[in-house]
């Protein structure tokens, strides 16, 4: 396909950028984008293809969407207007699929089915590269691509200009409105008529959204323009707060604020309590529902926070505190639970104490964290050293070779999987203990529930203080926090993403058998879908986005902690029921019932 001289200097560029991957610095690039590049790195990272090949493709598209019924009449008009001239109208989903082209004269239109530029196909950045539906997707900007800038070579003979169509009221990306021209056609109105036709399209996204969510907008203004309170008005799907309420709650309060609330509006329109938010802030609030007690359109919220929790200011809270308490201040470990909550407390008294500690528990649920945070806190500018003990085998030599290394100098050790340590390098391991532990050296290792039973058992002996941080299915109250947590470190430069209710309870009513470590893969890859939004069900991967009714709908507290107490016998006695049963007092017909009605899978467990 021939590029004309217009798009051929973007391309040059391109292929400089690729060759000069190991000094992106070079003066042949000063001239590039900023906002191109970046789109370019973003595609290197994840191993995007600029070649031809194919691209995902759903030959079925909601034709009959809530975007459709909004974008359709203003693309029918916009079609009077552009029936005969080089350009086409591309409308593409929350997903960069694209759902409808309009519009072009014949040439153009050929040239876009060789591009695979048509219904059904999929533009997200990172199937596709830079253009204009994904990378506007991306970026949550009105965005132009022209010529070479293009990642994928099928493209670079054209110009295009995407705009997303923000909902607004949830906020949410419905979709991109992107005018696409070859590029000798292309002209500075493409950008100016795409937006004008998006923002028509989003009034008509806004005189069709539903009477719920009018009606829970408009609640919401009038109980802001009523006083001084802070202000939360949400449902399962749409949050939105005033400046002085957005101060209070933290990202992962929203769920928590929409289970409190329905369970206190239960048989009544207001009520008014207390309620305690995240870090133990607790706020008198005024919980109203908004509509009818059978389809509520949803609650609205004022709080005013209670004078006991009026925080001192940092630089107080610093001079009045001693050094291990400043640094404890520091770190946090994210959630709420009651086990959370005893984990701070004993790595706070860890944190004064100069002994070695082991931290246990099961794969994946934080014990590294841990470990980490507790060097923190003793030491917040120290640096440590980490030896894996799972790769001992690969060259056992070298790895006894470096530990006897690290003994010789300072800073702290941390032995990640001390149960997977080889038997023929445990002798060698304690008497390399011994010395630190004379010495007074900071250790910490991390190891599985069952170390005490491998070979590394003998170990345990040297670490005098034991911490065993427990499955995350033991404090499924902490998913939140750990979730806003895990977002921010995939996503540091959009702080304030959240979980939509509705998927936060899916992901609470999950046993997570791979605890924070498969949390967090699920997350990272909902990040991906997403495009910037908040994370929504259709953003959760398959598998995660189907839940147990019974266990989701568990609506008061005393009902989560039986489920947690039940799941924590069961654990604690390696699925036997029968030793289940007695331990929590109850007939082991009891403790069976019991687990059907909160919604635990007993084929999880041993049946004995």
């Amino acid at each position: 396909m021939s590029i004309d001289k217009a798009g051929r200097e973007p391309l040059n560029k391109r292929e400089r950028f690729w060759i000069s991957a190991p000094s992106r610095e070079s003066q042949e690039l000063s001239a590039l984008r900023p906002e191109i590049e970046a789109s370019w790195r973003r595609c290197e990272v994840i191993g995007v293809s600029s070649g031809d090949g194919d691209l995902p493709y759903t030959p079925d598209v909601d034709r009959d969407s809530r975007l459709r019924r909004a974008a359709d009449p203003v693309i029918d008009n916009l079609v009077l207007h552009l029936q005969d001239a080089p350009a086409t109208i591309l409308l593409a989903d929350s997903a960069a699929q694209i759902v409808d082209r309009r519009a072009g004269d014949a040439g153009l239109r050929a040239r876009l089915d060789r591009a695979y530029v048509a219904p059904g196909f999929r533009y997200a950045e990172e199937d596709t590269g830079t253009n204009g539906i994904g990378t506007a997707l991306e970026e949550r900007r009105p965005f132009q691509v022209s010529g070479g800038e293009h990642f994928r070579e099928a493209l670079q003979s054209l110009a295009c200009v995407g705009v997303p169509i923000i909902h607004p009221i949830t906020r949410t990306v419905e979709g991109i409105l992107d005018i696409t021209s070859n590029l000798s056609d292309s002209n500075a109105l493409m950008g100016a008529l795409a937006q004008s036709a998006v923002r028509e399209i989003q009034s008509r996204l806004y005189a069709e959204s539903s009477d719920r969510e009018q009606l829970l907008l408009q609640s919401f203004l009038q109980a802001s323009r009523r006083g001084s309170s802070a202000v939360v008005s949400l449902n399962q799907d749409v949050i939105m707060t005033t400046p002085m309420a957005a101060q209070i709650i933290d990202t992962s309060d929203q769920a928590l604020l929409w289970d409190w609330a329905c369970r206190m509006l239960s048989g009544r329109d207001e009520f008014i309590g207390e309620v305690r938010l995240a870090d133990n802030v607790t706020v008198s609030a005024t919980a109203r529902r908004v509509g009818d007690s059978r389809t509520p359109a949803g609650i609205v919220i004022e709080m005013r926070p209670h004078p006991r929790d009026t925080k001192k200011s940092p630089a107080r809270q610093l001079a009045s505190a001693s050094s291990v308490e400043r640094r404890t201040e520091i770190v946090k470990i994210p959630g709420r639970s009651l086990s959370t909550k005893r984990l701070q407390t004993e790595l706070e008294r860890l944190a004064a104490i100069d002994a070695p500690v082991l931290v246990t528990g099961e794969p994946g649920a934080g014990k590294f964290f841990a470990a980490s945070a507790l060097h923190r806190m003793q030491d917040a500018d120290g640096h440590f050293t980490v030896f894996d003990a799972g790769t001992a085998s690969v060259d056992p030599v070298a790895w006894i070779a470096g530990l006897v290394n690290w003994n010789k100098v300072d800073g702290a050790l941390i032995i990640r999987h001390l149960d997977l340590l080889p038997e023929q390098l445990v002798s060698n391991v304690c008497a390399i203990l011994s010395e630190a532990v004379d010495n007074r050296a900071h250790i910490i290792a991390t190891a599985g529930e069952g170390v005490r039973q491998g070979p590394a058992g003998r170990l345990c002996d040297h670490f005098m203080r034991r911490i065993e941080i427990d499955p995350l299915r033991l404090r499924s109250e902490d998913i939140a926090d750990i979730s806003v947590a895990l977002l921010r470190k995939h996503s540091p430069d959009r702080n304030g993403l959240r979980l939509q209710p509705t998927a936060l309870q899916l992901l609470v009513a999950r046993d997570w058998p791979g605890n924070v470590r498969e949390l967090e893969s699920v997350l990272a890859s909902s990040l991906l879908r997403s495009m910037g939004s908040d994370i929504g069900v259709q953003h959760l991967p398959d598998g995660y986005r189907d839940g147990d009714l019974r266990r989701r709908n568990a609506s008061t507290s005393l009902e989560l902690a039986e489920r947690d107490a039940l799941l924590r016998a069961l654990v604690e006695t390696d699925g036997n029921k029968l030793l289940a049963a007695q331990r929590l007092g109850v007939a082991r017909s009891t403790l069976y019932r019991k687990m059907r009605a909160l919604g635990i899978d007993g084929s999880r467990f041993l049946p004995q």
